[in-house]
């Protein structure tokens, strides 16, 4: 009996591994015959989990959808990568999110064995988070709704908080991208005969029903993530500049983000950069920190904002070689 039951959880577990798996398969990978196969297949769907089989030469077996969910069966790894997933859920900026995910890490780490709980213990005492600016919470009940309409193509109806207020939108969705801070929606937007891309955290809740189904439109060529970092980093700023930089693109990209500009290889020692702000000076000083060499393509008007921000520097770099007293208290009138 302890032998069937540890096939039967072998059995499962493989199913849970991979979609479709055929019956020679499952029968070499649990080292029996087609028929144990069988058996053991009727035994799981007797317990309750729906295991779908096609007949037939090009025929297999794969784990149904349920009324319930089946015990999930985790490797090593797999545990320890949900433990931490778990524990950085529980700190993140999906809204609701913290508390069920400290009700699902407990579970987990009461069933952890020794050697896995020490593992994920050593790594949250290891860590320490460093506060920062705090990032939009958004509902996890927006987000599934809006993933499941991209999913489901069916179109939307929202009320978004832009630049002109709250306004009605009728949208079909096509992605959900995520930044470190933020959640973005990809999606056609029906009365402005346009892709736009919108903070998930602007969308006001409730949502309108689902809305009619719809057939996905061809997208921009660039990809969802691509079409978000070129959304977000330069179509809704004042200005919008070029930059060449003097170095190939594999040493520039580890200094820059897709949420701060766009980096594209123009050759194999240059590369461009675009990128948006509404300041000429924070431009300025965002593209000379990278410490590369560079010229500015787009706009015109940044050329003189950097002579004037390098000649600053140069004044402050003289002043602090003559030791000029910048750094020390300012005299005293009354002395």
């Amino acid at each position: 009996m302890v032998e069937t039951s540890a096939r039967l959880l072998r059995l499962l577990s493989l199913l849970q591994a991979r979609t479709d798996w055929t019956g020679a398969e499952l029968a070499d990978r649990l080292r029996v015959g087609l028929r144990t196969v069988r058996r053991d297949v009727e035994r799981l769907r007797e317990l309750g989990y729906p295991v779908d089989a096609t007949p037939g030469v090009a025929g297999g077996y794969r784990l149904g959808v349920g009324a319930a969910l089946p015990p999930l069966l985790l490797d090593d790894e797999e545990a320890v990568a949900v433990a931490i997933s778990l524990r950085t859920a529980a700190t993140g900026s999906v809204a609701g999110l913290e508390e069920v995910a400290v009700r699902a890490l407990a579970k987990l780490q009461q069933l952890l064995p020794a050697r896995l709980r020490h593992r994920v213990e050593a790594l949250r005492a290891a860590t320490v988070p460093l506060p920062g600016e705090a990032a939009p919470e958004v509902s996890a009940d927006l987000l599934a709704a809006i993933a499941a309409a991209c999913r489901d193509r069916r179109r939307l109806r929202l009320r978004y908080r832009g630049r002109d207020g709250v306004t009605a939108r009728e949208v079909e969705p096509d992605r959900l991208v995520h930044t470190p801070r933020r959640w973005y929606l990809r999606a056609w937007d029906v009365a402005k005969d346009d892709w736009r891309t919108f903070r998930v955290d602007r969308i006001e809740e409730p949502l309108g029903p689902p809305g009619a189904r719809f057939t996905p439109r061809t997208p921009p060529g660039e990809d969802a993530a691509a079409h978000v970092a070129h959304a977000i980093t330069s179509a809704p700023y004042r200005y919008q500049a070029r930059v060449l930089f003097h170095a190939p693109l594999e040493a520039v990209a580890p200094r820059t983000s897709p949420a701060a500009g766009r980096l594209a290889a123009v050759d194999a020692r240059t590369c461009l950069f675009t990128a948006g702000s509404n300041s000429l000076r924070e431009l300025a000083v965002h593209v000379a920190v990278k410490g590369f060499d560079f010229e500015v393509l787009d706009p015109p008007e940044l050329v003189p904002v950097l002579r004037e921000v390098g000649d600053r520097l140069g004044r402050a770099a003289a002043a602090s070689d003559r030791g000029s007293g910048l750094s020390r208290e300012p005299d005293d009138p009354r002395r």
